[in-house]
Order: C-alpha cells, then structure tokens, then sequence
C-alpha cells in the first residue's frame, strides 16, 4: 500500500466553498474510479490561512497513475471542474487563495 498526502494552505474565505467543491465533485469522481480516501481534515495555520489535507490510499503507485488517468479522462467530470473555476472567478484568479498546494507519497512503517 502507499498514501498520498494532498496538502493546501487556502486564504479562510474560500474554505467553506472548497469544501464543498470537494464533497460534490472531486470526492464522488475519485470513488468512482477506485480512491480510497482515508480522511480530510483542516486547521487554522495563522493570518487568516487554513490548511486542508487528505490522505489517500492505493494498493500500488502504478494504481493511482492509473485512477488518475480515468479522473483526467471524465470529461464529465472535466465540465464539472471547469465550471467551478470558472463561477469562482477563474484559476488565474483562485492563486490569490489557493496559497500553496502540495502532495507526496508515505509508506507505512507498520507491518
């Protein structure tokens, strides 16, 4: 198994929309094809900044490129993404609170 820890620090303002954006569409479209989320927490980091992260799990890295190809692939899901960019005033627009986003792999050193 491996984990991917997807890490955001976001302005507080755009929180509550985030998450739901996550809940309604990228959550759903990631199931769909295979994520196994582990969990999704947040704290308050400090000047109105909020960190956001999750925790996914997948039996093999060659299986999350893969879940990743099909989420890519959803043009459904693309439109969906698309169109939250675009009520949100855009991507250009959105690095003005989505601070900084970051993820890596973890390995469990529990056997």
């Amino acid at each position: 198994m491996i984990y991917r820890r997807k890490k955001y620090i976001v302005d507080e303002s755009i929180v509550e929309e985030f998450n739901l954006h996550f809940n309604k569409t990228l959550l759903p479209t990631q199931l769909k094809y295979g994520s196994m989320l582990i969990g999704r927490w947040m704290t308050k980091v400090n000047d109105g900044k909020v960190e956001i992260f999750a925790i996914w799990e997948y039996n093999s890295y060659t299986d999350y490129e893969e879940i990743e190809r099909k989420v890519r692939s959803d043009e459904a899901h693309v439109e969906r993404v698309r169109k939250w960019y675009e009520k949100m005033g855009g991507r250009d627009y959105l690095k003005n609170y989505f601070l900084k986003i970051d993820e890596d792999f973890l390995e469990s050193t529990v056997f």
